[in-house]
C-alpha cells in the first residue's frame, strides 16, 4: 500500500501524538474533528515506513460560496480550502508530496483557487507555500488568535515555472521525449508508478516526495533544453526492441527548470548539495559523476503530471507518427505530437495553459 492514503476521520485516531499540536493551536480541534468523523469526511494522511505513525495530514474543502470570515471577503467561486495542513518536518520534501497532492485534487475540481489560514509564526509552512504561488491576500481573527490567508489563483500564469506549478504554458515553447530507465523510473516519479509495481517502493525521501526532479545526462543534445521547455518521460524497458514496441511507455510531463553542467560546480560539495535531494541516484554514483564526468549534463525540471493512459512506443509512432530515425533517449516532437500524447495520456486538461 503507499504510504500517502486517502482515509476517513472516523478511521484516524485523535489522541496519536501527531494531532497535539493542533489541539494547543486551535481550542477547537477535537470537536471539529469528532464532527468531520459525523460527517464521513476525509483527509490525506502519511504514515511513517512499515508504522501505523502519522507523518503528514492535510484535510482539502470544497467551497463556493464567498468567503466572508477573512478580512478582505474573498470572492465566491470554486474554490479549495486547505482546512488542516500539518507536517512532522524531517527533509524529505514531505511537504512538497502533500501539496501536489493538493494541487491535483484543485485541478480535478476545476478550483479558481485554493487558499489556507496559517499563524505567522509557522514559518516553514509559509515558505513552502510562497514557493509555489501562494501569496499573502489578509487576515483571519478567531479567538485562537490572528492568522493570515494566502491564496493561490489557478487561473493566473506568471511566467514563473514554479510558482504557476503544476501549469504549463504551451505558447512559444519547445516539446522534447527524455527516457529513463526502468529500475529508476517509479521511485524519481511515484504519481507514476504501473499498474504492476509495487507502491512498497514509494519510501519517505526526498527524491521520491519533491515537486523537483533531477536528472544526470550523458547526451550531448539535452544541453539545448531550456527553462520553460516541456517534457514527456518515456519509461524504456529492457527487453530488447520488439518487447519495447509493447512495453515501453510515456509516463509523464515535466517543465525544464534549468539545464547545467558538472563543470560548472566547483566542488564536490556544492554538486552534491544541488543534485542529492531531487536525484535517484545514491551518494556514491553521484560522487563518481562528478569526479569522472562520465554524464556531464543536469537536467533539473517540474514533475506536473501522471498521464492517467499510458502509451505504449507502438503507439506513439504509428499513431503519434514519432520518427525511429533517432534513439528515443533524447527527441524532439512537434507541439501537435505532445497535444496528441496530452489527450490520449488523458492529462487532466486543466493543467495546460494555451
Amino acid at each position: 500500500m503507499s504510504n500517502i492514503k486517502y482515509q476517513y476521520f472516523k478511521d484516524l485516531d485523535l489522541n496519536d501524538y501527531f494531532f497535539d499540536s493542533l489541539k494547543e493551536s486551535y481550542r477547537e480541534f477535537p470537536e471539529w474533528f469528532a464532527q468531520k468523523a459525523k460527517e464521513d469526511e476525509k483527509a490525506y494522511v502519511f504514515y511513517k515506513k512499515n508504522s501505523e505513525l502519522l507523518d503528514a495530514f492535510i484535510y482539502l474543502k470544497n467551497e463556493s460560496e464567498k468567503v466572508n470570515d477573512i478580512v478582505p471577503p474573498l470572492p465566491a467561486g470554486s474554490i479549495l480550502k486547505i482546512g488542516t495542513f500539518k507536517i512532522n518536518a524531517h527533509g524529505t520534501k514531505l511537504g512538497e508530496r502533500l501539496l501536489k497532492k493538493t494541487f491535483d485534487h484543485a485541478i480535478n475540481e476545476k478550483s479558481d483557487y485554493i487558499y489556507v489560514t496559517v499563524f505567522e509564526r509557522e514559518k516553514p509552512l509559509i515558505k513552502i507555500l510562497e514557493k509555489y504561488g501562494f501569496i499573502i491576500h489578509g487576515v483571519k481573527t478567531t479567538k485562537n488568535g490572528v492568522e493570515n490567508v494566502y491564496v493561490k489563483k489557478l487561473k493566473v500564469i506568471t511566467g514563473d515555472v514554479i510558482k504557476d506549478f503544476p501549469h504549463l504554458n504551451l505558447k512559444d515553447k519547445k516539446f522534447y521525449i527524455l527516457a529513463i530507465y526502468p529500475e529508476y523510473h517509479s521511485k524519481f516519479l511515484p504519481d507514476s508508478i504501473l499498474n504492476n509495481e509495487s507502491h512498497d517502493i514509494l519510501d519517505d525521501i526526498s527524491y521520491t516526495n519533491s515537486i523537483h526532479k533531477i536528472y544526470i545526462s550523458g547526451i550531448s543534445r539535452t544541453k539545448n533544453l531550456n527553462k520553460g521547455d516541456v517534457i514527456c518521460i518515456y519509461r524504456t524497458n529492457k527487453g530488447g526492441k520488439g518487447r519495447a514496441y509493447y512495453k515501453s511507455v510515456v509516463s509523464s510531463i515535466g517543465v525544464i527548470e534549468e539545464v547545467r553542467q558538472i563543470k560548472s560546480f566547483s566542488t564536490e560539495t556544492e554538486f552534491m548539495k544541488y543534485v542529492k535531494p531531487y536525484s535517484v541516484f545514491e551518494k556514491e554514483e553521484l560522487k563518481d559523476y562528478f569526479t569522472n564526468r562520465k554524464k556531464r549534463y543536469i537536467i533539473k525540471f517540474t514533475y506536473n503530471g501522471a498521464l492517467r493512459k499510458r502509451l505504449i512506443r507502438g503507439r506513439l509512432m504509428d499513431d503519434c507518427g514519432i520518427s525511429t530515425k533517432t534513439r528515443w533517449d533524447f527527441i524532439s516532437i512537434t507541439e501537435e505530437q505532445f497535444r496528441w500524447i496530452a489527450g490520449e495520456g488523458q492529462v487532466n486538461e486543466g493543467i495546460i495553459i494555451d
